[in-house]
């Protein structure tokens, strides 16, 4: 029996809970979301992992950017597509971190500080990119913060909602015109499955300070949420574009990496001792990101969410197009500063 095939037993279920995760095991979670036909899967799923869904490809000419890489999904994914020849610049909240993460993987790697929290540092990352690279093959915004505690915030605005969203948003944004340059640019969004925590509303326009009724997980889904419907509304805007770039998301899977440091002590302590037999390892869960950047078959796929290795249908407010370019709308006004700057950092 397969590990993760315990949690149909209904005593495993209750643990299942002991992350905030309640009963949201990835694979209930593909079943419960129906796999579009037509969108190749490349026979992979829950159990594949990062080297597995790209053995066999060159990635030799590819230039990627790996946000949050310096550990857990981040520095796995780093080190598989590194492994397959692509130039990985991954980031840290330090340059120093980022370049102590690469110590001993092989391949060409190149370290660069990014604190999302921070926007001059995300126009800095994004500069320090464009001077790397002229064109940009692929970016994977993998960096988050899960579950905080106590409401904290950033410029007045909830930490999550900015780091999860509005940092990579930024970024984004400020190496478009890299992306759209290259052959096949890709931009890959790790959501997460937590989106369906997000209030009923979708995203609380009104509340992004986090002030009203703060809960953890509500505010984590409403920034996964957001990260979906970034990924929506970036994919319609390249397509009116004309551009050959494509943009979708991710839910790797459930993953006992330090996402979840966050949590109470005795949460981390059963996650590590009981997680083996419902979560994902570090591998299989990069597995996703790494299929939807760099499988041969996607090169045209775009809008569209992934879990397993399968474009599936999240239903709700994930797919919620109006959502998805209010969020986009509001988010610009937020950066707005920082997005009229000029590719050298200079005010418009």
């Amino acid at each position: 029996m397969k590990r993760r095939t315990l949690l149909l037993g209904g005593g495993v279920l209750a643990v299942a809970g002991f992350a905030g995760y309640r009963v949201l095991s990835t694979r209930r979670a593909l079943r419960g979301s129906a796999v579009i036909a037509g969108v190749s899967s490349g026979r992979f799923g829950a159990e594949s992992t990062a080297e597995q869904v790209t053995e066999g490809l060159n990635l030799t000419d590819k230039t990627v950017l790996v946000t949050g890489s310096t550990s857990g999904l981040g520095l796995e994914t780093m080190r598989v597509l590194a492994l397959r020849g692509a130039h990985v610049i991954g980031t840290g909240r330090t340059k120093d971190k980022s370049a102590a993460a690469m110590q001993g993987l092989a391949g060409r790697l190149t370290p660069v500080a990014l604190d999302l929290t921070d926007f001059d540092s995300v126009v800095a990352c994004a500069e320090t990119v464009h001077s790397i690279s002229g064109t940009l093959d692929i970016v994977i915004c993998n960096a988050g913060i899960m579950a905080l505690p106590e409401l904290e915030q950033v410029n007045g605005l909830e930490k999550q909602f900015v780091t999860n969203h509005l940092g990579h948003f930024l970024l984004v944004n400020r190496l478009l015109p890299q992306i759209m340059e290259a052959p096949q640019g890709r931009v890959v969004t790790v959501s997460s499955l937590g989106y369906r925590w997000a209030p009923p509303e979708g995203i609380e326009f009104d509340n992004l300070s986090g002030e009203r009724g703060y809960d953890p997980n509500k505010m984590y889904g409403q920034s996964k949420l957001a990260n979906g419907l970034f990924s929506l509304e970036l994919a319609r805007r390249l397509k009116i574009a004309g551009s050959s770039a494509t943009s979708n998301s991710v839910h790797p899977g459930v993953i006992n990496t330090n996402l979840s440091r966050h949590f109470a002590k005795w949460k981390q302590l059963a996650g590590s001792l009981i997680g083996w037999t419902f979560m994902k390892s570090v591998q299989e869960g990069a597995a996703t990101t790494v299929y939807v950047a760099t499988y041969p078959k996607l090169a045209e796929v775009s809008g569209y969410y992934f879990e397993d290795c399968n474009a599936v249908k999240p239903g709700g407010r994930m797919e919620d197009a109006a959502l998805a370019a209010k969020l986009w709308a509001t988010s610009q006004e937020l950066t707005a500063k920082y997005l009229l700057r000029d590719a050298h950092g200079r005010s418009a």
